[in-house]
């Protein structure tokens, strides 16, 4: 099964155990926000994810980080919490694909999973920061990286 194929099969499971971790988390400002309004930005988030796996394209993903950490920093969250909304989407994107994914597949599986969701933590955190500091705060370019990870990179073994 392809990596698109897996993840949107999973999409209401993934989603609903985000919503769960997050709320045993017990975060100031997501618990006042309510389970409708972080149940629907996971979604978002886990779509925007697989679209940019799917297309290799991570502009979608970049805006969407750039507009939820100023939305976000306007609201009161902690930068902390917001990141930690993302990493528990993430880590369970990743369960998912190391549980069941074909085992050649699973290494280019992961990296593209990382790349998306690192690329996306690091404009969120760019854009808090930003706002945070009032100054601009540059990005990285992991555009190669991305590339790489469909490219047949071999990923490096300690022998």
């Amino acid at each position: 099964m392809g990596l698109h194929a897996l993840l949107t099969a999973a999409r209401s499971e993934l989603v609903e155990a985000a919503l769960t971790d997050l709320h045993e988390l017990e975060l100031h400002h997501y618990e006042g926000a309510g389970h409708a309004f972080t149940k629907q930005r996971f979604e978002d988030l886990f779509d925007l994810v697989v679209a940019a796996i799917d297309d290799r394209e991570l502009a979608a993903v970049i805006q969407y980080a750039d507009a939820v950490a100023a939305e976000r920093f306007r609201a009161g969250f902690d930068l902390f919490e917001v990141q930690t909304a993302f990493n528990t989407l993430e880590a369970l994107m990743w369960q998912r694909v190391v549980a069941t994914s074909d085992p050649d597949e699973m290494v280019e599986s992961i990296g593209l999973v990382g790349t998306v969701f690192g690329t996306a933590k690091d404009a969120l955190a760019r854009t808090y920061v930003s706002l945070a500091t009032h100054r601009h705060v540059p990005s990285l370019d992991l555009s190669a990286l991305f590339r790489g990870a469909s490219s047949g990179v071999q990923p490096y073994v300690q022998n």
